[in-house]
């Protein structure tokens, strides 16, 4: 989850650390950290703090920027040890001339820390990183490179790791095992960096590090090996991002520029996979007709708002492909004995592509004979690379910590495999699959009609921010959306909040209703719309205040039956999700902004989880 950043080239160092930082803090913020070598002196400067990465900036701007061309930065999303500044990285050897920056965890660090102990090294930090550097140094002889695969042989868990040692000026080397690391090359200058983001505005040419491999870099070469030496062919690849894409670019928040980058994102989703007559294509999956044809049950397995995407897609598969489909959380599906075969269909949704457990869920099924697709945003990933095809999600960046136009994309994604795989199973007519295709093609200047419902929702907003719980109700492809809705709210507010497939609040929510508690309610055009409204009605009869979001010129209500009416552009019940999902960010957003909280970094969470 931490943020990572190495530099070395002909650029002061701190000020490169500093920015990268800043663009990675989405992945942590609990405390972070730099060291610069200067090269003159052979000294390593070091700062940190317990706080964000601007009480870092604030240091040198007190204190003035250290010398020197060569460093490493890190942003930290805690899990061993406290926020603190002892605990913050880089962490550093015994000599103090080894620095070290980790992502990731060391499962054996409690041996390694005691049989370093017990050979007279000395410990600073409560961290399971802090073994690394020592190791390092027992193993140090003037190739930093040889020392950091030596120490990693040692190493049972997972790692992203950069390291730098004042006796090699110049040189950085990265490793990677079960967390991301990609190496940036500029002109005259190299990079290493857990995330793609940070790299954008010096570089757009970047290598990926494969699962167990280590990257000696400096501005003159980078030379990719495994941990047991042997020299690895380079994959470079060019990143297509833009530098204004990852920022805010007027909005106050990212969180609300990329809500309203919805529809840009995700004509981006469908681009190029709706042919001219209509039907879905997507080429990056490489399936024939044949092998999805045979295919017995399709598997979701995802973590959070992707979870969410999940299940939308679950509905349009068994809808459209005629094929059990079902949904598990990628945290649980190893552990449980899954019951996937040759004969499955793995799909598994990770916006990184570097999630961890979804990644340990991936190598499962393929493990059990499974086909898995892939639907992630980043090019390259760990998950891409683990798959047998890939959907990307083109969205292009998305820095805050929620996810508003990634579960966007994701859904639409998931609705297209729906429809390729009804077409190859020969389940789908064709009149039926081209007006789908034409439903997902109108959507994303309904996106842009729905936006203009904001200032609405602001000063809905506004009246609900007391509330100190919520719930969220919904049916068939829209009770997830409910999840969503009440999933957004929680991460962004803290407001305890619930999702519910409405039907089931007779058997226990109802419970909860009161004046107190409003009721958010899904009551767009469906063929459940009539129970979606007695449901309502059950709520209103409580006293519970209801926020119903109806279709256009379709409200089913009498006047005053609910407090607050929210009416979004008519489409299929199928594509509806894409758009309904839209006010309910809006309102989790502004409800958030009225309480002050941290929108863009929720207290706890981080973007990217690549920690069990």
């Amino acid at each position: 989850m931490c943020g990572i950043i190495g530099y070395s080239g002909r650029r002061l160092a701190a000020p490169v650390l500093l920015d990268s930082l800043e663009r990675l803090e989405y992945r942590g913020y609990d405390s972070a950290g730099i060291a610069v070598l200067d090269e003159a002196g052979g000294a390593t400067a070091v700062a940190k703090s317990n706080r964000k990465v601007a009480d870092l900036v604030r240091q040198f701007d007190t204190d003035g920027m250290p010398p020197g061309h060569t460093g490493i930065g890190h942003t930290r999303w805690a899990t061993h040890g406290r926020p603190t500044v002892l605990n913050a990285h880089p962490h550093r050897d015994c000599t103090g001339r080894i620095h070290l920056i980790h992502n990731g965890i060391i499962e054996n660090y409690r041996e390694l820390r005691a049989e370093l102990l017990a050979a007279g090294h000395e410990f600073l930090s409560d961290t399971d990183t802090e073994v690394v550097p020592h190791l390092i140094e027992q193993h140090y002889s003037g190739d930093l490179a040889r020392a950091v695969r030596t120490a990693l042989q040692r190493i049972t868990g997972a790692y992203a790791l950069v390291v730098m040692s004042a006796d090699e000026p110049g040189l950085i080397v990265g490793a990677r095992l079960n967390a991301p690391l990609v190496v940036g090359l500029g002109d005259d200058e190299v990079f290493v960096s857990s995330d793609i983001t940070a790299l954008i505005p010096y570089t757009k040419r970047v290598i990926l590090l494969g699962e167990g491999e280590v990257a000696s870099a400096s501005p003159q070469e980078v030379v990719i090996t495994s941990l047991d030496g042997t020299r690895v062919e380079p994959r470079i690849v060019v990143v297509d991002w833009e530098a204004e894409q990852a920022q805010k670019d007027g909005f106050p928040h990212f969180m609300l520029k990329e809500i309203h980058e919805q529809p840009q994102s995700l004509d981006g989703a469908l681009r190029g996979r709706i042919d001219d007559s209509g039907f879905v294509d997507l080429p990056d999956v490489a399936l024939d007709d044949d092998h999805l044809a045979a295919l017995d049950q399709v598997t979701i397995v995802a973590c959070g708002s992707a979870w969410i995407a999940g299940m939308v897609t679950r509905y349009a598969i068994e809808k459209l492909a005629r094929v059990r489909c079902d949904v598990q959380a990628a945290s649980e599906f190893r552990y449980g004995d899954p019951l996937v075969d040759e004969r499955s269909l793995v799909v598994a949704y990770s916006q990184s592509g570097e999630t961890a457990d979804t990644l340990a869920a991936v190598r499962e099924a393929r493990r059990r004979g499974a086909t898995v697709v892939a639907v992630t945003n980043v090019v390259g990933s760990a998950l891409s690379m683990e798959a047998d095809g890939v959907i990307y999600m083109q969205s292009g960046p998305e820095i805050c910590v929620a996810a508003t136009k990634t579960m966007v994309n994701q859904m639409a994604c998931g609705l297209l495999l729906a429809l390729r795989l009804g077409q190859a199973r020969g389940t789908l007519d064709d009149e039926e699959h081209r007006r789908l295709t034409a439903a997902l093609l109108a959507a994303p200047a309904q996106l842009e009609r729905t936006l203009a419902l904001e200032p609405q929702l602001a000063e809905m907003a506004q009246r609900y921010s007391h509330m100190r719980n919520a719930m969220y109700i919904g049916r068939g492809i829209n009770f997830p959306v409910a999840l969503e809705g009440a999933l957004k709210l929680k991460e962004v507010s803290y407001i305890h909040a619930e999702g519910y497939a409405a039907g089931e609040l007779k058997h226990g929510p109802i419970a909860l209703l009161d004046p107190d508690v409003p009721v958010v309610a899904l009551a767009t055009r469906s063929r459940t719309l009539p129970k979606m409204v007695s449901n309502i009605q059950e709520v209103s009869s409580r006293d519970a205040p209801v926020i119903a979001l109806v279709t256009e010129g379709e409200n089913p209500f009498d006047d005053g039956f609910v407090r607050d009416i929210v009416e979004v552009p008519l489409t299929d019940e199928l594509t509806s999700p894409l758009i309904n999902v839209v006010p309910l960010q809006l309102l989790a957003y502004h409800v958030a902004v009225v309480r002050g909280c941290d929108v863009d970094q929720p207290r706890n969470l981080a973007k990217s989880v690549t920690v069990e």
